[in-house]
């Protein structure tokens, strides 16, 4: 006999108190184990592609593992030391930036040279705030990511959790399936696939487009001479994650750097602008279309919201779980409206059988 609705409602807000608790309370411990995790579920259908090839789980995993300790040694002796280089050289450039901005500024509007003008005071304040903590900035930036993050985590922790759990994914999911009640197995099995391909829609498609236009922005700004080209496009390519501001931030900073570079040759500016217009109608038109797919269901608004909520509440250790949690959330959403609109709540009266006149 199945329990009472009430009970079951009961147990599972309690699953999901103990959930969030444990973000709350465990949220650096637990760190490692969900970048792992995120790892190992977007490198699963790479090991089961090489298992149907007619590799083991194990090799799999292994030539998985050496092909991404092979990557990492490359980035980390050619593109790690001059990401960091050139930011730490941005930040060291930005008030010799702001100084310009603000010669041409006032050149252009000459009420900006009256001393008591508050635009004056305004833009001189920033300046000297520019220029004061630019360069400690950065330091921190690197250091505070050193110290949530450590090294120690990417370097080992990391790895050996994404090799064990892509190594026993499947025996994992086997065993979760066994222990699923047996009145709803059917129900949650069905809600578990539709959460996986909203997850593996985004999560795995996202990335990969993340990764596709970063490679590109990175390469086509460097080509064209820009000085930051490498952190420009390191950094479109990251926010791509998060829907349109990519481009945005991206574009304005790339554009930004270009018009001091390039100041008085405005091709050159033109082929910086015309990089993120190409950049922008491959993704729309080709990459997302086809990596991402247009039946993902998460509407940017919504992942927005998520990530500023759970990033607000739950620190680092939110942003990387509300993908998925949202995903889920709203998956349930659409099943509880499937039930409410097949339901006598919704219906009324209309949904009384109505016997046939004899």
């Amino acid at each position: 006999m199945a329990l009472p609705v009430r009970q079951q409602i009961i147990y599972w807000s309690l699953a999901a108190l103990v959930f969030f608790l444990a973000l709350w309370f465990l949220g650096d411990v637990i760190l490692p184990f969900l970048v792992g995790g995120a790892i190992a579920y977007f490198l699963d259908p790479v090991a089961d592609r090489l298992e149907a090839s007619g590799l083991s789980r194990t090799l799999a995993t292994t030539v998985i593992a050496i092909v991404a300790l092979v990557i990492f040694t490359i980035l980390a002796l050619l593109v790690i030391p001059t990401l960091i280089s050139q930011t730490i050289a941005l930040g060291e450039e930005i008030p010799a930036i702001f100084n310009e901005l603000n010669a041409y500024l006032s050149q252009r509007f000459p009420v900006l040279e009256d001393p008591d003008s508050t635009i004056r005071q305004s833009l001189s304040a920033l300046g000297q705030s520019i220029q004061d903590n630019a360069g400690e900035l950065v330091q921190q930036i690197f250091a505070s990511a050193l110290g949530v993050i450590g090294v120690v985590v990417f370097i080992v922790v990391v790895p050996v959790v994404a090799f064990y759990l892509l190594l026993d994914w499947d025996n994992m999911i086997e065993r979760i399936d066994e222990l699923l009640p047996r009145d709803h197995q059917i129900t949650i099995r069905r809600l578990a696939s539709e959460v996986d391909k909203v997850m593996a829609g985004f999560v795995r498609g996202q990335l990969t487009v993340c990764m596709i236009l970063g490679t590109f922005y990175s390469i086509a700004l460097m080509a064209v001479g820009l000085k930051f080209g490498l952190v420009v496009g390191a950094v479109a390519g990251l926010l791509t994650f998060i829907p349109y501001v990519g481009s945005l931030v991206g574009g304005v900073l790339s554009i930004g750097l270009a018009v001091f570079q390039f100041w008085g040759d405005p091709g050159w500016i033109v082929a910086v602008a015309l990089i993120f217009i190409l950049g922008q109608m491959i993704e729309g038109n080709y990459l997302t279309p086809k990596l991402v797919g247009g039946s993902v269901g998460l509407h940017p608004v919504w992942l927005l919201f998520a990530l500023s909520a759970f990033g607000t509440v739950f620190g680092f250790v939110g942003m990387l779980v509300a993908v998925p949690v949202s995903a889920m959330i709203g998956v349930l959403v659409r099943f509880a409206i499937a039930h409410y609109t097949d339901g006598r709540l919704y219906k009324g009266l209309m949904a009384q059988d109505t016997r046939p006149e004899e």
